[in-house]
């Protein structure tokens, strides 16, 4: 998926199925969700007001993901690669922001499958989006030197670590006994 012009070594730490699976899912994705927004449009016909405006929506949403995750479907539109480049130089986590915020509107407006499904398209995208901005995960010896390092500082300082208390020296509650008086004796 190298566009011309760009870098043949990737700048980021991600790896390459997830670039694909963010892409891919995107591309079909807001593609089913156009689909499904124009079925969710038939619903002006039973006097559905809300799936109505759900099914533009979601049409809407469908259509600026499929310019941002594939311009070449767009090809007869001057601006869209412009946009898709704009895109491209942002970080991962505000794409996955922004198709996570779009998608919402359709499913609140609309809870039906159609909407459901198509905007969980799209907000499945922003998802593995979001992922590709947390990075890849440490390996196993850096894991296991944290969690040393980790123990150690707990052991020599007990208020501060990931297995600190809130309040070190609570006692625990306990049950204090019965009451002495029986209620409804008057006593």
């Amino acid at each position: 998926m190298q566009r011309p012009g760009q870098d043949v070594v990737p700048k980021d730490d991600v790896p390459w199925w997830m670039k694909y699976a963010g892409r891919g899912l995107g591309t079909v994705g807001s593609m089913v969700a156009i689909v499904l927004g124009v079925w969710s449009c038939v619903g002006i016909v039973f006097g559905d007001i809300n799936c109505l405006i759900s099914g533009m929506w979601q049409m809407i949403a469908g259509a600026v993901v499929i310019m941002i995750e594939a311009p070449c479907c767009c090809l007869f539109i001057d601006f869209v690669q412009n946009i898709s480049d704009w895109v491209e130089k942002r970080p991962y986590w505000n794409r996955a922001a922004f198709y996570c915020i779009i998608a919402l509107p359709s499913v609140f407006l609309c809870r039906e499958l159609q909407s459901i499904f198509g905007s969980g398209l799209i907000f499945t995208t922003g998802v593995i989006y979001g992922l590709m901005s947390l990075g890849r995960k440490a390996s196993q010896q850096e894991m296991m030197s944290n969690a040393d390092r980790e123990t150690d500082a707990t052991v020599s300082a007990p208020s501060s670590g990931m297995h600190s208390i809130l309040v070190d020296n609570a006692a625990p509650m306990s049950f204090t006994g019965t009451p002495n008086t029986v209620l409804g004796s008057g006593v």
